[in-house]
């Protein structure tokens, strides 16, 4: 199974068209939040089951705030992130993980790319295809593989 992870589009399409031509295919899209009202676009456009949850730029949206996505034996916390204060500091996302019982979290909200495993929680930030802050400022998603294992690998990827 392989998961296209966004985040951070900020309503606008161009380059996440070019990150979902370039993945295609894949079997589902994960997007952790400030679509702005695009959330319909990206449904059509991708074709495969989809999960959005809403950011803080989100207004008025019907997006759930936080959803867990089950994927092969493998429980996913997604969240945009802001409730957690994960610009400060991912521990709050993390603890709320594992408190759900889940082996990975993905979440936005810093537009930085961020990919490690704390206390056996696979924390990952796609950044942001609109708008990166990191060092070079080159817009990022992420792909998640499950083997038939079911192991969870990730890469980041940048256009």
């Amino acid at each position: 199974m392989k998961i296209l992870v966004v985040s951070d589009t900020h309503g606008r399409d161009e380059n996440f068209e070019q990150a979902v031509m370039q993945e295609t295919p894949f079997d589902m899209l994960i997007h952790c939040g400030d679509v702005e009202g695009r959330e319909i676009f990206i449904e059509a456009l991708t074709e495969c089951p989809c999960h959005i949850v809403s950011g803080n730029n989100d207004f008025f949206s019907d997006l759930p705030r936080e959803e867990i996505v089950e994927a092969g034996n493998n429980r996913i916390f997604v969240t945009h992130g802001h409730y957690y204060g994960v610009s400060m500091d991912i521990t709050g996302v993390i603890d709320e993980a594992k408190d759900r019982g889940c082996n990975a979290v993905f979440f936005g909200h810093t537009h930085k790319p961020l990919l490690e495993t704390i206390d056996g929680v696979l924390a990952l930030n796609p950044g942001s295809l609109t708008y990166p802050r990191q060092r070079g400022r080159r817009p990022s998603y992420a792909i998640v593989n499950l083997d038939q294992t079911g192991h969870l690998t990730a890469e980041l990827k940048y256009l």
